[in-house]
């Protein structure tokens, strides 16, 4: 899948979410890059700031990142629907950090 067509995935994603949720956003940038750092090859995306949750005196702070990592994806050896499922997947996942939703209800919600 290109770049762009992962991109459009993503998009997709987010797209389909519920009113509540886009309500609840706040000060957040979703964004695809091809590789994630050296030392975390197999990540598949990753929350970068602050949770809604745990916000405190939060004013003129650059938005917080959810960062969709593209090759790992990839990688899981998934086509079709089934990648767009785990793109998603992680697209949700990662959101939910930005929530405050943490990693046991996310396992709940089958986010994990």
């Amino acid at each position: 899948m290109r770049r762009h067509e992962f991109e459009i995935v993503v998009d997709r994603a987010l797209d389909s979410l519920p009113a509540w949720v886009i309500d609840e956003i706040d000060n957040l940038v979703v964004v695809v890059e091809d590789e994630p750092p050296p030392d975390q090859e197999d990540l598949l995306g990753i929350y970068e700031g602050i949770a809604l949750n745990e916000r405190e005196d939060y004013s003129g702070v650059l938005p917080d990142r959810i960062v969709i990592y593209r090759r790992p994806h990839l990688e899981l050896g998934l086509g079709g629907e089934d990648l767009e499922r785990e793109i998603r997947k992680t697209v949700l996942h990662e959101l939910a950090h930005h929530l405050g939703i943490g990693d046991e209800r996310l396992e709940e919600l089958g986010w994990g």
